[in-house]
């Protein structure tokens, strides 16, 4: 998935809403990622199996949603990504898609991380709210075993997008990005997720406090640990089904983008000076 010349970014809608809306992120950031230099992934999730509430919408579903993704590709060259959530989507999705994601919830269910690993596919493994940074070091020993028993290659990266702090609230501890560095996977931290507010009480979907996100990456991209970053991009987040409140606007995404770059590219430089202090 990563380059050491240039980042990763991972954006898109949050949900496979339409192929319209797809289409104009995909459009967009794909000319950003030509003029900037970066690997772009489009991201959608065809299913949002966990909504807060049973009644919120999860999107259009697996079938459906992959005539618009590959036209995605083919209109655009991007590579695609998207969550699963259940083994047996594995294979089908791997046919159209060039990386599973494993959704955060779901990061310690060990059948759907073996079954994305067999694909071959590049697995982007998110980091549960639930877990401390150490801990995801089994995960990625899981990832490691499953490709030494398969003979498949590594390819799998780890995406860091926030612990529960309280109730309600998520918090990002820049401690976590040299920790899960250290496990021999691309890192890569989830900037909109990140600025979640969980529901609390009667609330019945997530709210966010998209401000932090320029703070947030911003930071992260200066420990210089990281291989990449994952943003929820929307033509109008107000109106998006899912993750209203945490997505960015196309023009948010492409100033933030523009500025995490080259951020990036000097961290990776001090980082190298940094390791001093790691004795």
């Amino acid at each position: 998935m990563t380059s050491a010349s240039k980042p990763v970014i991972i954006a898109g809608p949050c949900m496979a809403e339409s192929p319209d809306i797809m289409d104009s992120v995909a459009a967009r950031l794909s000319k950003l990622a030509e003029s900037l230099g970066f690997t772009f992934y489009f991201k959608a999730s065809f299913d949002k199996a966990n909504r807060s509430s049973i009644n919120s919408y999860r999107g259009p579903g697996l079938e459906e949603s992959l005539p618009w993704f590959k036209e995605i590709k083919a209109k655009y060259g991007c590579r695609l990504i998207t969550d699963i959530h259940e083994p047996h989507q594995a294979a089908t999705a791997a046919e159209v898609f060039d990386a599973l994601q494993i959704p955060a919830f779901l990061c310690r269910q060990t059948d759907l991380l073996v079954a994305a690993v067999a694909t071959g596919r590049m697995v982007n493994i998110k980091k549960g709210q639930f877990m401390s940074p150490d801990s995801m070091r089994n995960i990625a020993d899981k990832v490691r075993q499953t490709c030494e028993q398969n003979d498949l290659e590594l390819n799998a990266s780890l995406t860091e997008r926030g612990t529960s702090f309280g109730y309600g609230d998520l918090l990002v501890d820049m401690r976590s990005f040299p920790m899960m560095a250290n496990f021999g996977l691309p890192l890569i931290f989830d900037v909109t997720h990140s600025t979640q507010t969980p529901p609390t009480g009667d609330a019945k979907t997530s709210g966010a406090n998209r401000k932090f996100a320029p703070i947030l990456a911003r930071s992260a991209a200066a420990t210089g640990c990281l291989d990449g970053f994952f943003i929820e991009v929307h033509p109008e987040p107000s109106k998006a089904k899912s993750d209203a409140a945490a997505q960015l606007n196309i023009e948010q995404a492409e100033a933030l983008i523009s500025q995490l770059v080259p951020i990036w590219k000097d961290a990776k430089k001090w980082r190298e000076l940094d390791s001093k202090f790691e004795s």
